[in-house]
């Protein structure tokens, strides 16, 4: 049996916790891979929406294993939270979430390091989300970290030299902070982590594969935001794509199975950086309030545009796409045309290789495809597509050389069609 990856290959915010929970009755095992509390996804079913950031998306599934791998950060004070909020809701997912010893923490002061950097940088600024992944991260590869398995020995020890050495280096920085109030459920949240199942997740995970389960590795984030592939140094902390599901979880290339692109009818993108396609102008506007594109993490209003190409065939090729899944269809049945971006016209030339570095502008060479202005949220299967949604898709598939095995016509989970 091997590991089947499930990531987003925009900018992220495709909509992988949906498909996960769509998914997940076919699996064993859920896993996360990378990232931490940046990450928001949102499952609607029963009435309800649920943001999960640091717990996989297969949790709402009681006889299904969840982990959260090694490559993840993970914030003892927002995981507390998150915990919190599902047992209010009646969800006890202790039982069935089992943590990697290897995963790092994020402590109070990376926070606090996290809003310092992104303050000093004035209109340079990346758009961090301000959860202190990018100073947890730096502290891993700079063999400063503590990991989770650092919470049964000699933790508050540990805690306080390394807090130690985060004031230090705020002290570079020309900001005002109050230790104690980032600090607030820190100690809660550690007890918390104690009390979990925390694992060798690596050891279990091969163990799984032997013994011939179903596993789904989750992504955060996406493609475009991979620390060495993404648009740099627009990017996030970690490596996002398929790769980083072997680092992330500790299994080798070749266990690698099925690979799931996700992706949005259109594009979206939060925070600072470059973004090809952007509208800025009524149908922008239009995407953003029909998709209600607000950040699940953030809250912050989302940067929409017409789907691009260049990055989507870029982001299959380097995860070696095996199907595709299209999100957010219904989003654009207010359009009389779709745009389709196809090339970048860079210094009077036209291209369509992601480049080394994506200029903050760009002339975009775009397809038009007639629109197919019909409500698609009641849809039950693909023999009741309107035609210009089929030749959409039949497009899409041509040009991508992969499959569109699924798409996706509104936010609840029975609102999913395989085809």
């Amino acid at each position: 049996m091997k590991v089947d990856v499930l990531l987003g290959l925009q900018w992220g915010d495709e909509g992988k916790g949906k498909v996960v929970d769509v998914l997940t009755p076919k699996y064993d095992v859920i896993t996360r891979f990378q990232g931490g509390p940046n990450a928001g996804h949102t499952l609607e079913f029963d009435n309800f929406k649920h943001v999960l950031h640091n717990i996989p998306s297969g949790i709402f599934h009681s006889s299904k294993v969840n982990i959260i791998g090694n490559g993840v950060v993970l914030d003892p004070i927002t995981f507390k939270s998150e915990i919190d909020s599902l047992k209010e809701k009646g969800y006890d997912i202790t039982d069935n979430l089992y943590i990697s010893k290897k995963a790092h923490l994020i402590l109070p002061t990376h926070r606090i390091l996290d809003a310092a950097s992104e303050a000093s940088k004035g209109k340079t600024k990346i758009g961090s989300t301000l959860k202190g992944i990018g100073p947890t991260y730096m502290d891993k590869t700079g063999r400063n970290g503590l990991r989770v398995g650092d919470v049964l020995l000699n933790f508050e020890e540990k805690y306080a030299a390394l807090k130690d050495k985060h004031i230090k280096m705020l002290s570079m920085y020309d900001f005002e902070y109050n230790v104690e109030e980032f600090e607030k459920g820190l100690a809660e949240g550690i007890e918390l982590l104690r009390s979990c199942k925390l694992i060798d997740s690596e050891h279990e995970i091969n163990k799984y594969i032997k013994e011939g389960k179903s596993i789904l590795a989750e992504g955060a984030q996406g493609t475009l935001l991979d620390i060495d592939f993404g648009s740099y140094p627009f990017v996030t902390s970690s490596n996002t794509i398929c790769a980083g599901a072997c680092t992330g979880m500790g299994v080798a290339p070749n266990k690698i199975g099925e690979v799931f692109g996700i992706f949005k009818a259109y594009c979206t993108r939060v925070g600072s950086g470059p973004f090809p396609t952007e509208l800025f102008d009524a149908d922008g506007d239009e995407m953003r309030k029909a998709g209600n594109e607000f950040g699940s993490t953030t809250g912050r209003p989302r940067r929409c545009g017409w789907i691009d190409l260049v990055a989507l065939k870029y982001a299959v090729m380097i995860n070696g796409v095996t199907q595709l899944i299209m999100m957010k269809g219904d989003v654009l049945s207010c359009f009389d045309t779709i745009k389709v971006g196809t090339g970048y016209k860079i210094n009077g030339e036209v291209t369509e290789e992601f480049p080394f570095e994506l200029p903050e502008k760009v002339e975009m060479v775009y397809d038009e495809l007639p629109g197919w202005k019909t409500d698609l949220t009641g849809i039950k299967s693909e023999a009741d597509f309107p035609k210009e949604l089929s030749d959409y898709i039949a497009y899409l598939e041509e040009r991508l050389e992969v499959p569109i095995k699924i798409v996706s016509v509104g936010p609840d989970r029975e609102q999913t069609i395989v085809r």
